[in-house]
């Protein structure tokens, strides 16, 4: 199979959607990979370590596409590319559940898409979207605390505190890989930390983990508003796979939060958790609303893209390779985490929580 890697686009998208080392994995497996002239330069990855690991490269996305019948991404299509979608197989991040428009580009496209963040093993976890939530989660901590200097608008407090004064409040709605990597950090910070989570095994593995220095709290309406208005930082880090995110914060709930707290939206790629939030870029993050400082940056790991890169790649390869291997028909025909992973086929609407989002079909592949 001919795998195409064109450069990522959007705005402030440093990442890139393989390494050397996965080029070298699909070649060795008999398969051509092209990369796009200077896709890997921002994840420190040059033309030539492409080269070496068996790629062509070919000077623009338009001979990507054009060349490849299996496309590998990192962010949704745009664009440009929006006009080359028709007779591939694409394999990225989507989030159709927050963009209708992108969707039914998709479905008159009759593309085949497949979503990183839907791909589900039996057991509910999400392997293709766990690396960039570790990535988000941990990274959270480190804009949160910025965005709680005073320069930045907000209330000027350290998150650690210093001998004579407590730490600052981390509160973190979400209990899966980013809010756990978020609580990780945020202890070790040693920032007062409280995880709010609906999955009691998930809340008993954080507490067991982190050796209690996190207070794991049972999400609902009413604790939700206890520990949200007296927080200094509050991470979004609610995810329901493929759909969009409920709203956990209303306008009113953050009017009552603390002057100059912070909140990182995490979950902005699917809607975000507050009623406050809309999409920032990472040249401009930050925005006050109400008087409390929101992030929102839907590409957040675009700021560490060397990291994001490389740990992106080790998780989607396997995959990618089965895709080469067997054909779609085939890797979906064996792989039920795979099939889940499928938006849209032929012009059809193939993820249940997509369709859902906008009261579309749902079919059933």
């Amino acid at each position: 199979m001919i795998v195409g890697v064109p450069k990522e686009i959007k705005e402030e998208e440093h990442r890139v959607a393989i390494t050397p080392s996965g080029v070298l994995a699909l070649s060795g497996h008999g398969h051509k990979v092209i990369v796009e002239a200077g896709a890997g330069l921002e994840s420190g990855i040059t033309d030539d370590d492409y080269k070496e690991a068996g790629a062509k490269i070919v000077p623009s996305g338009k001979d990507v596409w054009e060349g490849a019948e299996f496309i590998l991404k990192v962010r949704e299509p745009e664009g440009s590319e929006l006009r080359n979608l028709g007779g591939h197989t694409i394999f990225s991040y989507l989030h159709l559940a927050a963009n209708e428009k992108l969707l039914k580009q998709l479905l008159d496209s009759g593309v085949t898409s497949i979503a990183y963040e839907t791909v589900e093993t039996p057991d509910g976890f999400l392997p293709l979207l766990s690396p960039m939530s570790e990535v988000c989660g941990r990274l959270a901590i480190q804009v949160g605390a910025y965005g709680l200097e005073r320069t930045n608008g907000g209330s000027g407090m350290l998150l650690s505190g210093v001998s004579g004064v407590p730490p600052a409040k981390v509160v973190i709605l979400g209990g899966g890989v980013a809010g756990f990597n978020s609580a990780s950090v945020a202890t070790g910070i040693g920032a007062e930390v409280f995880i709010l989570g609906i999955s009691h095994a998930k809340q008993r593995y954080t507490h067991d983990v982190l050796r209690g220095r996190a207070v794991t709290v049972m999400s609902n309406r009413a604790n939700i508003e206890e520990y949200v208005v007296t927080a200094d930082l509050v991470i979004g880090a609610v995810l329901i796979p493929g759909a969009r995110t409920p709203t956990l914060m209303t306008r009113d709930l953050v009017k009552r939060m603390k002057p100059g707290s912070v909140i990182v939206d995490l979950s902005i790629d699917q809607g975000g958790t507050a009623e406050t939030s809309r999409p920032t870029t990472h040249k401009s993050p930050f925005y006050e609303e109400e008087g409390v400082v929101h992030y929102a940056v839907p590409n957040m790991p675009g700021a560490v893209p060397r990291t994001a890169t490389f740990a992106l790649t080790g998780a989607t390869i396997t995959y990618a390779i089965e895709l080469a291997e067997k054909g779609l028909e085939g890797a979906l025909g064996d792989n039920p985490a795979l099939k889940k992973g499928v938006n849209t086929h032929k012009g059809k609407v193939t993820h249940k929580g997509v369709a859902e989002a906008f009261g579309m079909e749902f079919n059933k592949l």
